[in-house]
């Protein structure tokens, strides 16, 4: 499958689910191993799941491959090896932790601290849940 018809396919599965923050990096400079990295964020272990899930279902139905995916168990960060195409879905404070934007290229840290801080903004305050 040609890599911008497989990157459009994992960017609509994430924006069909709600996933925020969706950067996708081109790596076919700097490594021979896949084209792109997509990066999302979702804001639960429950989205997060559901997230990559979606992603693999689409590739699917579409014909294309899905090699592996990594991290299912807990939620937190979701790594969806499609090939040519490396998904990560991770919640907001571990995708400011690992930072992949700035270890790929991509647009960087200010993006990844905005959501942060809207997630922050969002949370419920101890004893209001």
């Amino acid at each position: 499958m040609d890599v911008r018809k497989l990157q459009k396919i994992v960017v609509d599965a994430l924006e069909d689910i709600k996933g925020r923050d969706i950067e996708v990096i081109n790596t076919t400079k700097l490594t021979p191993l896949f084209d792109r990295v997509v990066i999302a964020s979702g804001d639960s272990n429950r989205q997060v799941k559901s997230l990559a899930r979606n992603v693999q279902d689409k590739v699917r139905e579409a014909g294309g491959e899905v090699l592996s995916s990594e991290g299912e168990e807990n939620g937190e960060w979701v790594l969806v090896d499609l090939g040519h195409i490396v998904v990560h879905v991770m919640q907001p404070t571990i995708r400011a932790y690992y930072n992949l934007e700035e270890l790929w290229g991509g647009k960087g840290p200010a993006r990844v601290r905005k959501a942060i801080a809207a997630a922050h903004a969002e949370a419920p305050a101890d004893g209001d849940a």
